[in-house]
């Protein structure tokens, strides 16, 4: 579980740092192509891959993750700009219904009596964590803004598959797969900043180069932690999709109350206890 909570707070700082952004006036796609071209360099130099060793590597799932991850940073900004952060946020949580389908239904986890009722209780604190708040929404319900909530939705919870399947994989080593994607997802990043340069002439600023390698740190801390995570608990992927899920959620909003100064009610509070049972439970349960 402790892999868990290195992931957890390697996504929350991931979270606070995207926040911050729009106070520093960064721009957040250039700053996204910078972390991952910093998360593969840290790959190289600590975690020492050898691209060259693997033999029937999964590249589909290479090319799937290489897209889908840069991809779902422009497809939230995107959501968030059309359907408000509230509604995000809603489509983004709800993805684990995804990661936990896939994890009866594809990897064999088995629902023991503790970790249902850990489950649930972990789906009921996400509902008292997610920001119900009126003034956070956009009204705007056309076509273009279900499909960007719809490709949260999807997204999230098919990289999720797609990590745990990565994960799983014993004839590449992991730390080859992960600086693979670590660099095509930097490739399709590049071609996005350059559309975005020449095609929207956007200013190219060299402070996106340093804010996404501080991005980039915490990225690789949070995705190596996550594969090693579905490692440690090859036969239990739902105890980690849960907990990652709930202790992001959990875990950000004491932050938020902590470094942004947002009130919590009375829902919140109920929901960050919760989270604290789940998170327990579901450890018991593996």
């Amino acid at each position: 579980m402790h892999y868990i909570f290195f992931s957890v707070c390697c996504s929350v700082l991931v979270s606070v740092l995207l926040k911050m952004a729009r106070r520093y006036q960064i721009n957040v796609l250039q700053a996204i192509t910078w972390n991952y071209s910093i998360a593969a360099l840290l790959t190289w130099i600590f975690l020492k891959p050898q691209p060259a060793s693997i033999t029937n590597a999964p590249l589909n799932i290479y090319l799937l993750l290489g897209i889908l991850l840069p991809a779902i940073f422009y497809i939230m900004a995107a959501a968030v700009r059309n359907a408000g952060i509230v509604r995000t946020d809603v489509a983004q949580r709800l993805s684990l219904l995804i990661s936990l389908s896939a994890a009866f239904l594809l990897f064999g986890d088995h629902l023991s009596l503790l970790k249902g009722i850990g489950i649930a209780i972990g789906f009921a604190a996400i509902f008292c964590l997610i920001p119900w708040q009126k003034k956070h929404v956009v009204a705007q319900s056309n076509k273009s803004t279900w499909m960007y909530l719809l490709g949260v939705f999807f997204g999230i919870g098919v990289i999720d598959i797609l990590f745990k399947q990565m994960a799983l994989n014993k004839i590449a080593p992991y730390t080859a797969s992960l600086f693979v994607v670590y660099v095509l997802s930097f490739v399709v990043s590049v071609l996005g900043t350059f559309y975005q340069v020449k095609v929207k002439k956007r200013r190219f600023l060299f402070r996106n180069i340093f804010f996404g390698a501080i991005l980039g740190l915490f990225n690789f801390g949070n995705i190596l932690f996550y594969l090693k995570a579905h490692r440690a608990l090859e036969h239990d992927p739902s105890t980690v999709f849960t907990a990652m899920n709930i202790g992001v959620i959990a875990i950000g909003t004491l932050v938020g109350l902590i470094l942004f100064k947002e009130k919590l009610g009375v829902l919140h509070k109920l929901g960050i206890a919760l989270a604290v049972v789940a998170i327990i439970i579901i450890g018991y349960s593996v």
